[in-house]
């Protein structure tokens, strides 16, 4: 089996037993990413739309240590504290994903890691 654990010194480290990402055969498999500054810990400052940027910002860097990027994104879960946030999260979100975005749920989570307000995973292609 063709499986590499992948770490980036940019994004935060896995704070369980599991892995950042994993990369398999030309896709890479992202771990959730939460809106956490990676040279604290913390959650950033500034509400839905700062978690959301971050946690983009952190699966960007991920997925560019395993060689593909937010270009190759092809399918995201999005988990939300709170499902009214949806609007300000999507904004944020579109910044990102402004051509050919990728497939897309999301759901409302009763809670997230470290009181998250926002926290996305991915599925991509390499480059």
């Amino acid at each position: 089996m063709d499986k590499k654990v992948i770490t980036s010194d940019k994004a935060p480290k896995a704070i369980g037993p599991y892995s950042v990402a994993i990369r398999t055969g030309n896709l890479v498999f992202s771990s959730g990413q939460l809106g956490l500054d990676p040279a604290t810990g913390n959650l950033v400052l500034g509400g839905i739309e700062a978690e959301t940027r971050q946690a983009i910002t952190n699966l960007r860097h991920v997925l560019s240590d395993a060689g593909s990027g937010l270009e190759g994104v092809i399918k995201t879960t999005v988990f939300l504290k709170d499902m009214a946030e949806f609007v300000n999260m999507n904004a944020v979100y579109a910044e990102f994903f402004t051509e050919n975005p990728p497939a897309r749920s999301t759901v409302q989570a009763a809670a997230l890691p470290k009181g998250g307000a926002v926290e996305i995973e991915a599925i991509a292609i390499l480059k």
